[in-house]
Formats: structure tokens, sequence, C-alpha cells
């Protein structure tokens, strides 16, 4: 008995360290849940549904390397339609997202999203469609990530320029000046504008002598181009020596109309594009467009959703180099057929 009893401390005191190491053990954390809104403005645009599949792998990754982070993303198609991004945004709100990436269907009227995040303190990261400036300082929880327009037309510029510097035969008539038509984006939109100006203005400084035959509307949009571009060839026949499009989709749309009317090939006129899609890539490889411009959509995913985690974890903005404290702009590539390669394996 007297044995026994001599343990019993021992056994207390061992029980009570146990029960401690037990209390003072971590505890598996449960991962921070966050829900990711993104908004686009169609997901018929060739580029935007390239962006936006890229943003979710983005996501996806970031939840796989990171056992304490479980990002979820909820994509909305407004379909060209502001009214119905604003309904979207309500929607994804109410569901409780913790940030929204906002592709805006009309960048000159974010207000209704931005007083309905900013009633929730939901921030809010733009992209690829810039908001006006005055609008971006309604609210200090709202960023843009996107691409500066202007590159992007100087670099086609200089791409055409230099295509016709190097080929005799890009004035086919020889009266010294090459006959242009246009391509452009939407009405009145502030990177179709840019695009066709800076484009333009870089030939011009580059010494090619130009003279403007056409500029139509295609809205972003392969068949519209087509439409479009086979209207000019029936009004300017033979004449056209330069299409210059503000973005791939239209600048192929034009190379469509040419194929759909048996355009011998002696005829055609150089074709350039912008923003580098896998079609647009392919069409440089098979020498049909001439050239494009590649805006980065792997590196704005990459930056979107950088700093779409750090709001969520308020962890890494500091890090983040911004301009203006709310912009980021990533570069712009000219891609020609000598080095498409390296761009396709993106």
């Amino acid at each position: 008995m007297k044995t026994i009893n001599s343990k019993i401390p021992h056994i207390i005191l061992a029980a009570t360290l146990l029960t401690c190491v037990s209390c003072s053990s971590p505890q598996p954390d449960t991962p921070e849940k966050a829900r990711i809104g993104v908004a686009c403005y169609n997901q018929s645009d060739t580029y935007i549904r390239q962006l936006t599949n890229c943003l979710r792998d983005q996501f996806d990754q970031r939840t796989n390397e990171n056992d304490q982070l479980a990002l979820t993303m909820t994509l909305r198609d407004a379909a060209g339609s502001q009214r119905n991004q604003n309904d979207q945004v309500k929607e994804l709100l109410d569901a409780g997202c913790s940030i929204l990436c906002v592709n805006l269907a009309d960048r000159a009227d974010p207000s209704e999203i931005i007083d309905l995040a900013r009633e929730r303190e939901i921030p809010i990261i733009f992209f690829n469609r810039e908001p006006v400036a005055e609008d971006m300082m309604q609210w200090d929880q709202l960023y843009y990530v996107g691409a500066d327009a202007k590159q992007a037309g100087r670099m086609q510029g200089e791409l055409a320029a230099a295509a016709i510097l190097a080929d005799a035969q890009a004035d086919r008539n020889h009266d010294g000046k090459i006959q242009y038509v246009v391509l452009e984006g939407e009405p009145g939109h502030q990177d179709a504008i840019i695009r066709t100006e800076y484009a333009v203005n870089t030939l011009i400084h580059q010494g090619i002598q130009l003279e403007k035959l056409s500029c139509q509307i295609a809205n972003w949009n392969r068949a519209q181009a087509q439409n479009r571009m086979m209207q000019m060839i029936s009004q300017h026949q033979n004449q056209i020596e330069l299409v210059l499009a503000n973005n791939d989709d239209m600048a192929l749309g034009a190379i469509d109309a040419y194929k759909k009317l048996n355009v011998t090939e002696s005829v055609l006129p150089l074709f350039f594009g912008i923003d580098g899609t896998d079609v647009g890539l392919k069409a440089v490889i098979d020498k049909e467009l001439n050239a494009t411009v590649y805006n980065d959509k792997e590196g704005q995913a990459e930056s979107i959703a950088n700093l779409a985690v750090s709001l969520i974890t308020g962890q890494g903005t500091d890090d983040i180099s911004f301009m203006n404290e709310k912009y980021i702009y990533l570069p712009y590539f000219k891609v020609t057929a000598d080095h498409v390669g390296e761009f396709l394996e993106r």
C-alpha cells in the first residue's frame, strides 16, 4: 500500500503535464475562405475569355499552394450590357464576395457598381477596360490592372512601318503612299481611339506616307469585321494596301473577307492586329497576319490575383508597385513570325 501511494503524486503530475501539452498544442487552422466575383463585359471577346481563364488558373494555383487560403472564383458575363453587369455585381455582393474584379461593359459608367461595393466596403479591381480618372477617385478602394493603349498603338505602327519598308511591293500602285483602312473597336472607346491614333502617327513618324481610305467600327468582333471589310473591299477594290485592326479578332475578320471573296494573294494588303490571342498567334505562324502586339494576359491575371489576395489577407499590398497608388500597368510585346513561338509557349 505504501508503494502504491508513493506513485500517486507522480501519476497526477504526468496527467497534468499531458493535459497542458494537449491544451497548448497548435490546432489545425481552418483555411480562410474567400469568394472572388469576376464580372466581364463579354465572354464572346476572345481576349477577355482567355484572360479570365488565366485568372481562374491563378486563383486555383494559390488555393492549391496555400492550405490556409481557399479561393472560389465566380464569373458573370454581361454580354455587353452595363445594366446586366450592375445587376450581376449586386448578385455577387449578395452572395458574399470578398473582392470584385470588374471588366466594365461601359467604362464611362461605373458609378452604380462603385456605390454598391462601397456600401459593403468590398474593394474593386477594374481590369482591361479602364474607368475614367475621375471615377477612379470616387473611393480609395478602387484599383486598375491593364496595359497602356498608347504603347499598343505605337508598337503596331512600328511593326507596320518595318514591314512596309522591308517590302518593295507594299506600295502596289507605286504612288509613294500606302492606302490604308482601320477596323476600330467601339464608338468612343478610349483604347480603340488611342490604339488607332498612335499606330497611324507612328507610321507617319517612321516616314511612311499614308492615305486613309476608310475607318469602320466592328466592336472587337471577327464576324462584324468580316462584314465591314467586305464593304470596304467593294468600295475600294484593290486599292487597300494596309489594314490596321484594334485587335486580332478584327484583323482575322478582315482576312476572312478576302478569303470569302477569293482574292488573289498578290493583291492582299498587309494585316496587323493587337492582343496576341491564340488564334492571332497561329495566324502569324501561318503568315496570314503579318504581326500582332502581345497583350500580356498571363501577367495581368497574375497581378490581379496578387492584388486580390493582398486585399483579402491584408498582407503584401506594400510590396506591389502602383502608379498613383491605384494603377498597375503591364507592358505589351511585339510579335512577328521570327519569335511567335515563345509567346505560344506561354
